[in-house]
């Protein structure tokens, strides 16, 4: 898989490319870089999230789906390389069914926040959503897998669900939306 860096400062960054997995340069403003860097963003963000106190079962499920994120970098950074696989897609859909099936339905929208991991969850399901869409992009200029952005889509919703499961861990509940809440009366 590609190359690894041995040396951190190269300098060939300087002229406003960068290399990819394959060793071609690109324009560090291109749609691969950008979605690149939105999911090298995503996974940072998960990163921090599973600094705060987690259930057992929500902090290894988000350490496995840190490493499916470099498969996923990985993937973006080499054209043509294949590295996100339909079992990885399809484990997202299983840690959605059973955390969704531990919460009560949803009538109202939420709002984002809560406990403070339940609040980093919401923020990684938006970099979640921005790395879809940059992913998006460049599937309509380059050929982009299905299963990367299928793996991205299920990943925001699964982040969605778990900021509700992280907010009844930390022993609250969701944060409804008042509908015409500051409006003058």
């Amino acid at each position: 898989m590609g190359n690894r860096l041995t040396q951190i400062a190269t300098r060939t960054g300087d002229d406003g490319t960068t290399g990819l997995g394959d060793g071609s340069r690109v324009p560090k403003d291109s749609l691969r870089v950008a979605a690149l860097g939105d999911v090298d963003e995503l996974n940072s963000t998960i990163g921090l999230l599973i600094t705060e106190p987690l259930p057992e079962a929500v902090r290894e499920a988000l350490t496995d789906i840190q490493h499916d994120l470099f498969d996923l970098g990985g993937e973006l950074c080499i054209p043509g390389y294949e590295n996100v696989s339909d079992a990885q897609v399809a484990r997202l859909d299983a840690l959605l069914a059973t955390h969704n099936a531990t919460l009560p339905r949803l009538q109202e929208f939420i709002l984002p926040g809560g406990s403070r991991p339940a609040a980093i969850a919401h923020m990684a399901r938006t970099v979640c959503r921005r790395a879809e869409r940059s992913v998006v992009a460049l599937g309509a200029a380059e050929t982009v897998r299905p299963a990367c952005r299928q793996y991205l889509n299920r990943l925001s919703d699964l982040l969605f669900v778990l900021s509700r499961v992280l907010n009844r861990h930390a022993g609250g509940s969701d944060v409804l939306w008042q509908q015409g809440r500051n409006k003058p009366a």
